[in-house]
């Protein structure tokens, strides 16, 4: 037998030890995080049992990120302590996408912003609207949330984007959302909108530069596909 096969499936650490992270499936990760099970339950019944709580949806470890803290208290032996572990896990994951993206953003590059904004906002269920607003060298002054609406749309008013705009005396403006969906393709009112506001923008003296909005794993930037 290998070292691999000699492990016992219901001892994840022994195995990280031996063969690495790599070698562990994602219930056994999730199952070192535990730590303990239950009188019932090991940690790795526990872990798989987190895994299948999304209604048989294939997300995986992304679970974490659909999962509310109160979802998880629901399943039998995972307390409070063992939710806000893993709700933290999955924060970190986020932090190490926008940190290791954080290099290369630049506001005047469409594919690195969206690569910075991704990770977080990708497993978002509601259509959240971010004003990122940026002085004269486009360089970074604030991140402001517009608003977090339905499943399916958000509001995104004219009037409170330039009240922004100018309380921190941006001289540029940046338009980001995601789309639960997973694709990134612009609606109608995502177009409209957009161009409105680069009127007003154009008006003002306050231009903007892009729209970009965030599918899973792609993005549509309006600039790029000449539709601002």
């Amino acid at each position: 037998m290998t070292a691999k096969n000699s492990l016992r499936q219901d001892m994840p650490y022994e195995k990280f030890i031996a063969l690495g992270p790599e070698a562990l499936s994602d219930a056994e990760l999730i199952a070192i995080i535990l730590r303990t099970g239950t009188r019932s339950f090991s940690a790795l019944e526990l872990a798989k049992r987190i895994l299948r709580k999304t209604n048989g949806s294939d997300k995986g470890l992304n679970c974490l990120h659909h999962l509310s803290l109160q979802e998880l208290k629901e399943i039998p032996g995972i307390g409070e302590v063992k939710a806000v572990k893993l709700k933290c896990m999955a924060e970190i994951a986020v932090r190490m996408s926008r940190e290791k993206a954080s290099g290369k953003l630049k506001f005047d590059s469409p594919r690195s912003v969206a690569e910075y904004y991704m990770e977080e906002m990708r497993h978002q269920e509601k259509e959240k609207i971010l004003l990122l607003l940026l002085d004269n060298k486009l360089q970074f002054i604030e991140e402001y949330m517009i608003s977090l609406g339905t499943v399916n749309s958000s509001l995104l008013s004219t009037r409170d984007v330039f009240i922004r705009a100018l309380k921190v005396r941006a001289s540029h403006i940046m338009l980001l959302h995601n789309h639960p969906s997973g694709d990134p393709k612009p609606s109608r009112q995502d177009i409209l909108i957009t161009r409105k506001i680069k009127e007003a923008g154009e008006l003002m003296d306050i231009p903007l530069v892009d729209h970009i909005i965030l599918g899973d794993g792609i993005y549509t930037s309006l600039k790029e596909e000449e539709l601002l």
